[in-house]
């Protein structure tokens, strides 16, 4: 495996994370030129998930049939154009269902680099691969937000999606020049749509994939209740500028990034089960903080701030582990495996996001509120993973 590959695929990786960061702060100034009720551009994000869920069972299917290039050049080339149509909308509604098309596309650079993985690594070579992931996917929302404020100030948010439309063409055309076939033709699966969803019952009734899946979902649930109420409870509630946001943002980031970047010295130390475990009760202890604050207003903005990135740096911990976790035991449907995995997870961002959108009130009550249910439930469903064993 060349060392770059890793690199490349964590760059493809960064299309899901740029593109639902770079707009965040954007999202006043959406809601001031299309003319809609605060707290509405937040349906463009559920959008977005929605896309991605159901992307990913279609793009995890056809790279088990197909291989990994082919699905993964043509998902992003569709990224890539449904992307202009964001850029050119001109209504809410229209921003949010070219959103989810250009999240149907790029599903595939979610799902396909982790079944990649899969194909070329196991256990604890493995996790080491989906860190290095981590380590360029997490350059994402450090920078996505910066860049999303300078772009805003430069031309509006609409030149944001301009950048989406370059990050996606440039992701296509490195794919294509690039990126090897790690699914050689005899270990493609050719079965027909049925048994293909008879293998998605098979693979959702493993409690190993269950259990790890619904850890990384919630945790995402908790990830995404932040990110999207994030930009109000900032510059809304606090009147922190556009540009400071992004710095805010970036600094959380950071947490996730070193948390990831240092997960496979930890497994090395304490194994698999207990690094998840201590990250799971940390991110609950730290939403219990985020939820505090914003009932007290203890602490102000610092009170929300701090806790809300310890709560984030612990998901560096729980997101890798989960999807090793959830696919160790499916090699020979990692595609399939991955595609449920990053719909389940999906799924439960996208509700996030629209929950904390949905009971937007001003304050930053919503967004603790939903922080903590979805670190209790990751916590709960990490309690019923199965002692570590060889995968199958």
């Amino acid at each position: 495996m060349p060392r770059w590959l890793p690199l490349l695929l964590g760059f493809l990786t960064a299309v899901g994370p740029l593109s639902t960061d770079m707009y965040l702060p954007a999202f006043p100034a959406i809601e001031a030129e299309l003319g809609t009720a605060r707290g509405s551009v937040e349906i463009t994000l559920a959008a977005w998930f929605v896309g991605l869920a159901v992307g990913q069972l279609v793009q995890g299917t056809l790279a088990d049939r197909l291989g990994r290039r082919g699905p993964l050049i043509v998902g992003t080339t569709i990224y890539t154009l449904a992307s202009v149509g964001c850029a050119m909308a001109g209504d809410m509604a229209t921003l949010a269902a070219w959103r989810c098309v250009a999240a149907f596309g790029g599903a595939a650079s979610a799902v396909i680099p982790r079944a990649m993985v899969r194909d070329l690594a196991e256990g604890l070579e493995a996790a080491r691969l989906m860190s290095k992931l981590m380590l360029v996917m997490g350059a994402a929302p450090i920078l996505a937000p910066t860049l999303g404020g300078l772009l805003l100030g430069a031309g509006g948010w609409r030149m944001i999606f301009w950048a989406c439309v370059a990050y996606g063409a440039l992701s296509c055309l490195l794919a294509a020049l690039l990126l090897p076939e790690t699914l050689p033709p005899d270990r493609r699966a050719r079965r027909s749509a049925i048994t293909l969803l008879a293998d998605f019952i098979e693979i959702g009734r493993e409690r190993g994939f269950i259990s790890h899946a619904l850890m990384g979902a919630m945790a995402m649930f908790a990830v995404f209740a932040f990110i999207g109420g994030a930009p109000d409870v900032y510059i809304a509630h606090f009147g922190i500028p556009a540009s400071r946001f992004g710095l805010l943002f970036a600094v959380s980031a950071t947490g996730f990034i070193a948390a990831s970047q240092f997960n496979p010295t930890l497994l090395r130390r304490f194994g698999p089960r207990r690094v998840p475990s201590m990250a799971l009760r940390v991110s609950a202890i730290a939403a219990g903080g985020v939820l505090v604050a914003a009932f007290t207003g203890w602490g102000g903005i610092w009170g929300v701030f701090v806790p809300a990135a310890i709560a984030l740096a612990a998901t560096g911990l729980i997101f890798p582990n989960a999807a090793v976790g959830a696919l160790a035991r499916h090699p020979a449907r990692a595609g399939s495996a991955s595609a449920l995995l990053g719909t389940l997870q999906f799924t439960c961002a996208a509700l996030g996001s629209a929950l904390v959108g949905a009971l937007a009130d001003g304050t930053p009550r919503p967004m603790a509120l939903l922080m903590l249910v979805g670190a209790l439930a990751a916590l709960a469903a990490g309690s019923l993973r199965p002692a570590v064993r060889p995968s199958a």
